[in-house]
């Protein structure tokens, strides 16, 4: 009974580390870019070389994370098991040769082949979040939070059609309206209603087990996806059609947003007894803290964008609610639900790796403290540099929070290397060394005591 509870919540292996990897290498090739060609991208954010850094963060980075990591949120903390299958690795495959030809086209403003390479990696993530819509149906969770995951595919499924169509316009300049207003609205859809809707409806399961807390329920949950929903789908139209409304809009996304931080404050104060083994300053709780700051900036930058008239400075500001939103936010959330969950992840791939008969270390032991503290540090430091840098214009400034960014983006996956490769080795010394039983009434008190740690 132990071990069919165990290995019925196994998260896949190698289809998450391929989206996360492609993800982390995503991720600082845009800050290696930033960091060389300041000049490229302080100034009018409106180019083909920024346009190609952007969709590196919000297509290779923030989506190719949630693509990943759902394998193992989905029977981890989600009761939702969602197999690796054949199909889903030459999703994977179309989705990284898309991204790789979306940007390339991008870099040298060679339209056509952008959009062919746009539609592939749609394509595939399309496919993708259809599984994941199957998927939740069948999930044993709050209905709320199946509503926020369901509306977030749903959304992206929107923003993917925009987007074609803006790449396909590049080449054939038949869409009404003002360029500027298309891409903006795009935008908004992807990171607010595919990006943020889904982390804020993983956030209600995954975040309890980074605080430590207990589990938020109830129909105000529905609030929040309600509210955001209403908001991005109104502000994606206004935005379209150049409309006053769009401030209106911009109210409710952000009372959806609020909900949800008054969620997130009823679990801080709904604390349960931490794990002995866990550690008193815990970098997945600092990173989280630290997203939140970038969201409250973020939040106040947007507004001011709704209600102060356009201008020059306002172009600028909106340079650096991007970097707020898309990094200082979503970047750095990913960045504290990966804290938590690869090492959990690490813990149930080394398990089985031993036959479900030697439990590996706590997860809490296995990132190293230093290299953690180098991230969050840098985190820290980077984010407010380049947005500064985006609004001031200042090419040393961009380069110096890119660099500082890309730093911590390295030593992140050296660490996480660390976790993850040790569940590739072989265990048969361990079975010997340790004289393993094989029967599981004798063992029974071991794995429980195991499973625990895991979580």
């Amino acid at each position: 009974m132990i071990r069919s509870d165990v290995s019925g919540r196994m998260p896949a292996r190698t289809l998450p580390i391929l989206y996360l990897v492609t993800a982390h290498v995503s991720l600082a090739v845009a800050f290696a870019v930033a960091g060389s060609w300041p000049r490229a991208v302080a100034g009018f954010f409106y180019h083909s070389w920024l346009v190609g850094l952007v969709h590196l963060v919000t297509l290779g980075w923030i989506t190719f994370s949630i693509l990943g990591a759902i394998y193992i949120v989905g029977p981890v903390a989600l009761r939702m098991p969602i197999a690796a299958k054949r199909a889903d690795y030459v999703a994977y495959a179309c989705a990284a040769i898309g991204l790789v030809g979306m940007v390339g086209h991008f870099w040298i403003a060679e339209y056509a082949g952008m959009a062919w390479a746009a539609a592939a990696i749609a394509s595939a993530v399309l496919f993708m979040t259809g599984r994941i819509v199957t998927a939740v149906r069948r999930a044993l969770i709050d209905r709320a939070v199946k509503l926020h995951i369901a509306l977030a595919c749903v959304n992206f499924w929107i923003a993917a059609s925009m987007g074609l169509l803006i790449a396909f316009d590049k080449v054939g300049h038949f869409l009404p309206g003002f360029v500027l207003a298309n891409v903006f609205a795009h935008a908004h859809l992807a990171a607010l209603g595919w990006a943020t809707m889904m982390v804020l409806g993983v956030g209600y399961r995954l975040l309890p087990m980074v605080l430590a807390s207990k589990m938020p329920s109830g129909r105000s949950i529905y609030a929040s996806a309600v509210l955001l929903e209403l908001g991005v789908l109104g502000l994606f139209t206004t935005l379209l059609l150049r409309s006053g409304s769009a401030r209106w809009c911009g109210v409710l996304v952000v009372a959806g947003i609020g909900v949800f931080a008054g969620q997130v404050a009823w679990m801080v104060r709904h604390r349960v007894l931490r794990r002995v083994d866990a550690h008193a300053v815990d970098f997945a709780v600092l990173h989280a803290a630290g997203a939140g700051v970038s969201l409250v900036l973020a939040v106040a930058l947007g507004v001011a964008l709704l209600i102060r008239p356009a201008s020059v400075q306002m172009l600028r500001a909106a340079a650096a609610y991007g970097v707020f939103g898309l990094l200082g936010f979503l970047g750095q959330m990913i960045v504290a639900m990966e804290a938590r969950l690869l090492p959990m992840a690490a813990w149930y791939w080394g398990y089985a790796g031993s036959d479900d008969r030697v439990a590996p270390p706590s997860p809490h032991a296995m990132r190293d403290r230093t290299l953690q503290a180098v991230v969050f540090a840098a985190w820290t430091a980077g984010v407010p540099a380049l947005a500064g840098g985006m609004f001031l214009e200042s090419a040393a400034l961009v380069s110096a929070g890119a660099w500082t960014l890309f730093a911590a983006v390295v030593v992140a996956a050296v660490d996480t290397s660390f976790v993850v490769g040790r569940t590739f080795r072989r265990h048969d010394s361990v079975f010997r060394r340790h004289d393993v039983p094989k029967d599981w009434s004798s063992a029974g008190s071991h794995v429980r005591g195991a499973a625990r740690a895991a979580q």
